[in-house]
């Protein structure tokens, strides 16, 4: 077997989640989250579409979690993202999670938004 350590770029990965909250690089952040280059810090869901818009040309994808199960984005916030060339993976917050990581590890441009399970 062949191990590789995992170095992540200035981004953190996620660790855990809970009801009502996430750990993201040893920071416990209760409410939907938002974390990437940028940082990580809360998120205020579909309603903050700023937020999302403001990582164009940082990331090439936004992973989307919508909670215990996979919904559809609103199509205001769908078009917007799309129109800053931003693409967009929507999945269920758990599975969103383990995506980014792996993403993350391979030194990807990409951000997460997620609300909790």
């Amino acid at each position: 077997m062949r191990l590789n350590e995992i170095t992540f770029t200035d981004a953190r990965p996620v660790e855990g989640y809970g009801p009502g909250f996430f750990r993201i690089g040893g920071e416990v952040i209760n409410g939907a989250v938002l974390t990437g280059p940028a940082g990580t810090g809360g998120w205020g869901g579909y309603a903050d579409a700023d937020s999302l818009l403001a990582l164009a040309g940082q990331i090439d994808v936004l992973f989307v979690g919508t909670g215990a199960d996979i919904a559809h984005l609103p199509e205001a916030l769908q078009n917007a993202l799309e129109e800053a060339g931003i693409g967009v993976e929507v999945m269920a917050s758990p599975a969103a999670a383990r995506t980014y990581n792996i993403l993350l590890s391979e030194g990807r441009r990409i951000a997460l938004a997620m609300l909790p399970v």
